[in-house]
């Protein structure tokens, strides 16, 4: 699928950059492209023609590395259709990041105001779900049981789930849904549009959150859930299911926005995916509370190392992405989450979860009060 943008002034190609398909009247398209897709979580970079002209040009078709391909681009089946963009021909205006900056800490602040409140309705409800459970079992040593092997198999294997498993498989689940919808072609530009994140978008804050449950590359999305259920139980029992819910959510938003900024840092605009932004968030936590755990990597298994120095070479090596623009990765997206990781289980856990008793007291109050309001004496 082909998309293309209208120029604010004819036809043409600007200055080589990278940027941002679906972005009217900001940026300027030319031909098919094809995306380079690499990395855990990454962008989609694509070379460009250079110089403006008077009439449509039509341009030679390239490789990622900038060689021709007789007359055709060889896109790779990983890779969604991107069309090829360029750079602004003036500054982008920083004021544009305002709006996904306020979007950011507004989400935050709902996304752990919920999970605070989740948490009291779970402690509420938790003695009358002891009661439930007795009276179930008393039902059925009375009630013949039902026949279903197969429903016996689910409900055996999920009570063999640790409390991180169980809680992250919803999260694995919507990642698999939304890696099917990459395959409906009716629905590519609205996958592009709202599940790839670009500040050059008109779609600047949802995408910020639904791009961290896209996956177009079935081993992309495989890679990024394998790392998501190995450290689910550890990361669950350090934080609880209700904050880590928190966390993650919040995780995927910030590492966005830090790729945004960084993006209109370095002028290089593209879509970026995946889910590692709120992964590295995971995993940064979990090394920080745990440093001398041991690691390994999931080919090399005889090969280990502590979970601090593993954390110390991701983020050397996203800094270093990052200074040096490698193109390959989204590195800002991958040293945001690390860095508010670190941030939150140093800092941060003491800073907003253990000062929630306010919001916890408010809805405690209205909760306690509603039947009173319809029809009761005091």
């Amino acid at each position: 699928m082909a998309w293309r943008a209208w120029a604010r002034s004819g036809w043409g190609c600007g200055s080589p950059a990278w940027g941002a398909p679906g972005a009217e009247g900001r940026e300027l398209c030319a031909g098919r492209a094809p995306a380079l897709l690499l990395g855990p979580r990454f962008n989609f970079f694509i070379q460009s023609k250079n110089g403006f002209r008077k009439a449509p040009r039509k341009t030679e078709p390239r490789r990622p590395d900038g060689g021709l391909l007789n007359g055709s681009y060889r896109r790779s089946a990983l890779t969604p259709p991107v069309e090829e963009t360029l750079f602004y021909t003036s500054p982008y205006p920083l004021r544009n990041l305002v709006k996904p900056l306020v979007f950011t800490v507004g989400f935050t602040g709902c996304a752990f105001g919920s999970a605070a409140i989740w948490q009291y309705e779970s402690l509420k409800s938790r003695v009358q779900s002891y009661f439930d459970a007795i009276k179930a079992d008393w039902l059925d040593s009375l009630t013949p049981q039902k026949e279903g092997n197969f429903r016996k198999q689910i409900n055996k294997w999920w009570n063999t789930l640790s409390d991180g498993q169980r809680t992250v498989t919803g999260i694995i689940a919507a990642n698999v849904f939304v890696f099917c919808l990459w395959r409906v072609p009716s629905l590519q530009r609205s996958m592009i549009k709202y599940f790839t994140s670009n500040p050059a978008s008109k779609a600047l804050c949802s995408p910020m959150l639904l791009s961290t449950f896209s996956h177009f590359s079935l081993l992309h999305m495989a890679a990024n859930m394998y790392v998501l259920w190995s450290f689910s139980t550890s990361i669950v029992s350090i934080l609880g299911k209700e904050q880590f819910m928190a966390v993650y959510l919040s995780a995927g938003v910030i590492s966005t926005f830090v790729s945004y900024v960084s993006k209109v840092a370095t002028g290089r605009f593209g879509p970026s995916l995946g889910a590692s932004g709120a992964i590295m968030t995971v995993l940064a936590a979990v090394c920080t509370k745990i440093p001398e755990g041991k690691l390994a990597i999931i080919f090399l298994p005889m090969f280990t190392f502590t979970a601090g120095n593993a954390l110390k070479a991701i983020i050397a090596m996203d800094t270093a992405g990052m200074i040096l623009g490698w193109k390959f990765f989204d590195h800002a997206a991958h040293l945001g989450g690390a860095l508010f990781g670190i941030w939150y289980i140093t800092y941060g856990h003491e800073l907003i979860w253990k000062n929630r008793e306010p919001l916890v007291k408010i809805w405690h109050e209205m909760r306690t009060n509603s039947p009173k309001k319809g029809g009761g004496s005091e």
